[in-house]
C-alpha cells in the first residue's frame, strides 16, 4: 500500500470541521456499557467518530489514487483519531475560544455551507443531457460553413479581488512580463509555470473569459480586470489555432462542465443582486 498522504493533517481538520458543522459529527456522545454505537467507528474521550466520517474520508482517498483496502480504512480511522486528539487538547488548553481560532472556525463553516448551498442548488436544478446536446448544436452552427473552431494558448492570473487584478494590470502596462507577475501575484495552481494554462476551447473557459478570448489577438493582455465565480483574472492570449470541433462525446463533460459553471454564477449573482453589499 502507497503511503497515505491524501490527507494532510491541516486538511483532515478542515474536514473534520466541516462534518462537524454539518451535524455529521456527534459530539459528547458516549459509549453505551454494551460497546459502541452501532454507527461508530472509535470514540475518542467518549466522542464518537462515525462510520458515516470514515466512509466519506475513504472516498476522498480513492478519488486522490489511493487503493481501497481494510489498511486504508485503518489509516483513516487513525486521522481522525489523532485529530480529535489534537482537538481536544486544544479545547483543554484554551485554543478553541482564540480569535485566531474563532475566525478559522467561521471561515470553515462558511465554505462548507456554500459548497453544501451550490450542491443543493444544482442537484435541485440539474444539467440534463438535453442542456448538454443543445448547448453543443449551438456551438458547432456558431462555427459556420467552414466548421472549424478557435483553440486559445492561454495564461491568466487569478487574483482574490478587483483591485489586485488592476494592481497587476497596472504592473503589466508598465513592462512587466505577463508570467513574472503571475509568479508574484497569481492564486492559481499554475502559478510556478508563470500562469500558462496551455490551449483550451471557448465552452471549457466561463462565458466571460471566452467573451474576452475571442476579441484579443495574439500577445495581447486583457484590456480589464474579469470577474468570474472564483474571482478576478487577467488573461494573456498566447497564439491561436483552428481545428475540428470535437464530437458530442468527447465534448459532453467539458461542456457540461461550463454550464454548471454558468448556472452557478448566475445563481450567485442573483443572490447578491437581492442583498446588501457594502465593500470598505
Amino acid at each position: 500500500m502507497k503511503p497515505f498522504s491524501f490527507l494532510t493533517l491541516p486538511k483532515m481538520t478542515r474536514i473534520l470541521a466541516g462534518m462537524i458543522f454539518a451535524g455529521s459529527f456527534a459530539a459528547s456522545v458516549y459509549a453505551q456499557q454494551s460497546g459502541l454505537p452501532v454507527n461508530a467507528a472509535a470514540s475518542v474521550n467518549g466522542t464518537i467518530i462515525t462510520n458515516d466520517m470514515v466512509e466519506q474520508g475513504i472516498k476522498m482517498a480513492i478519488s486522490q489514487g489511493q487503493k481501497d483496502s481494510p489498511e486504508l480504512r485503518q489509516v483513516v480511522v487513525q486521522k481522525f483519531i489523532e485529530v480529535l486528539l489534537l482537538s481536544q487538547r486544544a479545547e483543554k488548553d484554551g485554543l478553541a475560544n482564540s480569535e485566531k481560532a474563532n475566525s478559522q472556525l467561521m471561515l470553515i463553516r462558511q465554505n462548507y455551507l456554500a459548497d453544501l448551498e451550490l450542491s443543493t442548488f444544482m442537484a435541485q436544478n440539474p444539467i440534463s443531457d438535453a442542456d448538454v446536446q443543445a448547448e453543443y448544436n449551438k456551438q458547432v452552427a456558431s462555427l459556420g460553413p467552414q466548421g472549424m473552431i478557435n483553440e486559445y494558448k492561454v495564461s491568466d492570473i487569478a487574483v482574490a479581488s478587483e483591485a489586485d487584478a488592476q494592481a497587476a494590470l497596472n504592473r503589466i502596462k508598465k513592462g512587466e512580463p505577463f508570467d513574472k507577475v503571475a509568479k508574484s501575484v497569481s492564486l492559481g495552481p499554475n502559478k510556478a509555470q508563470g500562469g500558462a494554462v496551455g490551449w483550451i476551447q471557448p465552452g471549457q473557459v466561463s462565458p466571460q473569459l471566452a467573451a474576452v478570448l475571442a476579441n484579443l489577438s495574439k500577445g495581447q493582455v486583457s484590456p480589464a480586470p474579469i470577474q468570474v465565480q472564483q474571482g478576478w483574472y487577467l488573461v494573456k492570449l498566447e497564439d491561436v489555432r483552428s481545428s475540428k470541433p470535437p464530437t458530442f462525446e468527447q465534448a459532453k463533460p467539458a461542456i457540461r462542465a461550463g454550464l454548471t459553471q454558468k448556472k452557478q454564477y448566475e445563481f450567485v449573482s442573483q443572490i447578491a443582486k437581492d442583498s446588501k453589499i457594502i465593500i470598505q
